[in-house]
C-alpha cells in the first residue's frame, strides 16, 4: 500500500512512522509512506498556505492552491477513476465521517490513500468539494490540526495490511471487529472473534497477583467452556462500557441468552 500525507508540519511524523508495526511494515515493503510539506507548493516569499475567509470570521483557513498543486504532483487518479483504481484522497476534518474499524478495513483494501491534514479554522471548501473524495474525523471533538488524525488512521490501516501483524488471526479477535464467530468458523475454540463487541478480558502470569486471581475456567483446558466464558465477558464489558455497540453487533442466539443472564 502507498500512503501520502500532506501537512504543514512534516516533522510531526518522524515519531509515529518510525516505531512498531508501521516501521516493520515499511521495512518489509508492505507500506510505502511519504510525507509532503504543503509549504513547498506556496510560491510567495513567506510560503503562505492560509488566508482569511470571505465573509469574515475568526481565524485563518488553508488556501486551495497549494493543496491542489501538491495533490496534482502525486499522479493520483481523478475522482472518477479512484474507485476503479482502488485509490482515495481523504481530507481530515472535524466535519467528516467518523472513522471506525469498518472504515479502516475498507481503506486497508485500497492500493493508495492520500491524507490531507487540515489546519487552523478549516480548509477551503473547494478542496473537499472538488479534490478529496471523502472527509474523515477520528472523533466528535476538535483538534488543532489533522496530523494526529492522520497518524491514527495510518496506524489503524497499516496493521490490517496482510503480513504487517505477525499473527494475522489476532486482528479478527479485537474490539470493534465485525467478523462474526460463524464467519470465522471458530466454533468451540479457546478464542472467539469480536463480532462487533469489545474484546474479552486477557490475563497472564502470575495466576495470583496480590490476591487478584485469574478466573479458574481459563486454566481448565476446556476450550468450549473458555470460549463461552470469553464471549460472556465480552458481552458484559460491552454492555457496561459501550452498550451502543450491541445494536449493530453480530449476536447469536447463544449471545442473546447470555445477555439475558447478565
Amino acid at each position: 500500500m502507498k500512503i501520502d500525507i500532506v501537512t504543514i508540519f512534516p516533522d510531526f511524523f518522524r515519531g509515529p512512522l518510525d516505531y512498531g508495526i508501521i516501521r516493520r511494515a515499511r521495512e518489509a515493503g508492505l507500506a510505502a509512506i511519504e510525507v509532503h510539506d504543503l509549504r513547498r507548493f506556496a510560491h510567495d516569499r513567506h510560503k503562505t498556505v492560509d488566508d482569511r475567509p470571505f465573509g469574515g470570521g475568526e481565524g485563518m483557513v488553508l488556501k486551495p492552491e497549494p493543496i491542489f498543486e501538491c495533490i496534482e504532483t502525486l499522479n493520483i487518479a481523478s475522482r472518477e477513476e479512484r474507485n476503479r483504481t482502488r485509490q482515495s484522497v481523504i481530507l481530515l476534518s472535524a466535519q467528516g465521517r467518523r472513522f471506525d474499524q469498518s472504515l479502516a478495513n475498507e481503506l486497508a483494501a485500497l492500493e493508495r490513500i492520500v491524507l490531507i491534514c487540515g489546519r487552523y479554522e478549516g480548509v477551503d471548501e473547494r478542496v473537499g468539494q472538488y479534490l478529496a473524495d471523502r472527509e474523515l474525523s477520528i472523533g466528535d471533538y476538535v483538534l488543532s490540526g489533522g496530523e494526529l488524525g492522520a497518524a491514527v488512521i495510518v496506524d489503524c490501516v497499516t496493521r490490517l495490511i496482510p503480513g504487517a501483524v505477525g499473527n494475522e488471526a489476532s486482528t479478527q479477535q479485537e474490539s470493534f471487529t465485525t467478523f462474526s464467530p460463524a464467519q470465522a468458523g471458530d466454533g468451540p475454540s479457546s478464542t472467539c472473534t469480536s463480532g462487533g463487541l469489545l474484546d474479552y478480558p486477557h490475563y497472564t502470569r502470575p495466576a495470583d497477583f496480590r490476591g487478584m486471581g485469574v478466573p479458574e475456567v481459563l486454566a481448565s483446558g476446556n476450550h468450549d467452556e473458555i470460549r463461552r466464558w470469553r464471549r460472556r465477558a465480552a458481552l458484559e464489558k460491552t454492555l457496561r462500557n459501550r452498550p451502543d455497540l450491541l445494536e449493530e453487533a453480530a449476536l447469536s442466539e447463544e449471545d442473546r441468552q447470555l445477555l439475558g443472564k447478565i
